[in-house]
């Protein structure tokens, strides 16, 4: 079987966890800042993991991670 290609794109989005789960940045954090209070920017400045049901497409293009 040739190798298969990773996701240049997905591979800087995304890191595993040591428990084998994926985390990822949240979104709405690069403009229009001035409406969002500081607890919801407290918020999405910190990491989450994928979804359960996102966790498939994730692993499929990232295959040696």
């Amino acid at each position: 079987m040739p190798k298969i290609k990773t996701n240049r794109s997905a591979a800087k989005r995304f890191e595993k966890t040591g428990s084998g789960k994926f985390r990822r940045r949240r979104k709405n954090l690069r403009h229009i800042l001035t409406k969002k209070n500081a607890k919801r920017k407290r918020r999405l400045g910190q990491a989450t993991l994928v979804d359960r049901t996102n966790e498939s497409a994730v692993r499929r293009l990232l295959p040696y991670v």
